[in-house]
């Protein structure tokens, strides 16, 4: 995943859930504690390019893996490029922050999504 002053926080959630579907990707105006969620009232526009939302304008790749835990991914983020950022995974039809499971692997998270997804639907189609 690339990331540039001049992408918007859309394209980078875009891609991300491209790569991960049962997961998405918000970003926030502070950190969050290990463990803990991110408060609504600080979710950050996604339309918003990242030169108005962060105060590290590196530009760089981020290599997303599958091994790659939640914990890796948001710290990378915030480290490589100062972005302020909470994985959710799909639970039904919600998205849960993942603050109880940050140090499961992407992979394992996206798969526990989709399956809940698709549980989901499967529950709702026969009502």
């Amino acid at each position: 995943m690339i990331i540039s002053d001049y992408q918007t926080l859309k394209d980078i959630q875009a891609e991300f859930h491209r790569t991960f579907p049962g997961l998405k990707i918000e970003f926030y105006a502070s950190p969050h504690q290990p463990g803990k969620g991110s408060p609504k009232r600080e979710q950050i526009d996604p339309g918003l390019q990242l030169k108005f939302v962060r105060a590290k304008h590196t530009k760089g790749e981020l290599q997303l893996s599958p091994d790659m835990s939640v914990a890796e991914l948001e710290s990378a983020l915030q480290e490589q490029f100062g972005l302020h950022a909470q994985v959710f995974r799909k639970s039904g039809n919600l998205w849960m922050q993942t603050t109880s499971t940050d140090d499961w692997p992407l992979e394992r998270q996206n798969r526990k999504g989709t399956a809940s997804e698709a549980h989901y639907n499967e529950k709702q189609q026969d009502l």
